[in-house]
């Protein structure tokens, strides 16, 4: 059996800290509950757009800071706080300008695979966090390149666990893909929620007798 097989067959254990396997653009975690540095590292939306920032190529806190239009010294506390907890991986050192040493850093990728618990429920100014997150994300992008779509249903309880379901197997498999150096970047939000009250359903409404005409 060659080493690539031998790594395939390998069960996923609970992530280490550690560098990215060499070759691989993005590390494989095996699915856990966030312990509680991690979901507080994680309840953030400035913390949130710093791995997006760094998920496929690596950079340092200042041009973190200036995608981000902020100072690189408040930036770099919550660079130095995703590290800490393992949300970003520290690259080889680099020479900057006037040949200063900079240190890049880039998202290991776990983030996906832990299980937040009640971070879940974090708001933002009483919105969710990772939607919060996603709309000051997407604010600055050019007209039309949002490729969005709604769609309203019912369906019984166990039908939606299975569409649900059916949704994170394909979120894993994409996420479980190594980072290709030649593709475009892309970034997916997926939410599903109960309709708002609105007008009721004739199936909820009390039933009145239909009157004829004399």
């Amino acid at each position: 059996m060659d080493t690539a097989t031998a790594a395939e067959d390998r069960p996923l254990e609970p992530a280490p800290y550690g560098p990215l396997p060499v070759g691989s653009g993005r590390q494989i975690w095996a699915p856990r509950p966030a312990d509680e540095a991690e979901a507080k590292a994680m309840a953030s939306q400035l913390r949130l757009r710093i791995l997006r920032i760094a998920l496929h190529e690596p950079h340092t806190n200042k041009e973190i800071a200036q995608a981000l239009g902020r100072n690189p010294a408040s930036v770099l506390h919550h660079v130095r706080t995703l590290v800490d907890t393992g949300f970003l991986i520290e690259q080889p050192r680099r020479r900057g300008q006037r040949g200063s040493r900079e240190v890049p850093y880039l998202a290991s990728g776990k983030s996906f695979y832990l299980e937040m618990g009640e971070m879940g429920e974090a708001r933002v100014g009483g919105q969710d966090l990772l939607l919060a997150t996603f709309l000051e994300e997407v604010r600055g992008l050019p007209p039309g390149a949002l490729d969005s779509a709604r769609l309203g249903f019912r369906l019984k309880a166990e039908d939606r666990e299975r569409l649900l379901n059916r949704f994170q197997d394909l979120l894993k498999e994409m996420a479980a893909l190594p980072s290709d150096p030649d593709g475009e970047p892309w970034s997916l939000y997926l939410g599903i929620h109960p309709e708002a009250p609105g007008v009721p359903s004739r199936h909820d409404a009390p039933h009145e007798p239909e009157h004829g005409l004399d």
